[in-house]
């Protein structure tokens, strides 16, 4: 059986149950500006991609003259629900448990680099990460880049690795780097979507999640 010495996870979604939030942010802010609000299925697709990139296929009528404006009202209705958003129920304790196996942590997400500094320092969670890259200071998914500067950083190869995410986004970026990937089917991807892009394996929530990395880790 194969054997894995890092997890890199994704956060929006699979560590952080903040979906619902993101969906509600972009609809809130195109509301804000009077532009079509999509619904929740075309605005949960773009999540995990850079912010910029993200909107621009959620929100097709939106212009480049308009997305400061539109990230503006955006943030401001994230950070409205600031408080809502929590982990994933035992996704905390299986971070512990990783690492007191010796595995090392990572992230790699679609969020600046602001938001995820914001949300580590808030959930107490900063230690526990070896080595974390987001969107605005790397390539978005699904380019490789994130995950090649992350086996960078911990030097190990890529089949040592293995990326833990919650939509196709971080599924084919996983592909491109030449790293296996753990498809969760409790985000913001349905189990067609993430079929689809071929992980390596699918869970159903956090309890099946751990028991099969445990047995590779």
């Amino acid at each position: 059986m194969k054997r894995y010495r890092a997890v890199v996870f994704d956060w929006d979604g699979t560590v952080m149950d903040s979906t619902h939030s993101i969906v509600s942010a972009i609809q809130g802010a195109c509301a804000d500006l009077g532009l079509p609000i999509p619904d929740a299925s075309r605005a949960s697709w773009v999540i995990g991609l850079s912010l910029e990139a993200a909107l621009y296929h959620a929100v097709p009528t939106l212009t480049a003259g308009q997305m400061s404006a539109f990230l503006g009202r955006y943030r401001k209705h994230f950070l409205a629900r600031d408080t809502e958003m929590t982990l994933f129920p035992g996704i905390r304790g299986f971070f512990d448990e990783l690492r007191a196996r010796g595995v090392r942590l990572a992230v790699a997400t679609g969020k600046s680099r602001a938001g995820l500094d914001r949300v580590l320092k808030a959930a107490g969670l900063q230690a526990l990460f070896e080595c974390t890259r987001c969107a605005d200071e790397s390539m978005g998914k699904p380019d490789p880049a994130m995950l090649h500067e992350i086996m960078a950083a911990l030097d190990l190869p890529a089949d040592q690795l293995i990326m833990v995410g919650d939509t196709a986004h971080d599924i084919r970026m996983a592909a491109n780097a030449g790293v296996d990937s753990v498809a969760v089917a409790y985000g913001a991807h349905d189990k067609q979507t993430l079929l689809l892009a071929e992980p390596t394996v699918m869970v159903a929530d956090v309890a099946e999640m751990r028991s099969w990395l445990l047995d590779r880790v």
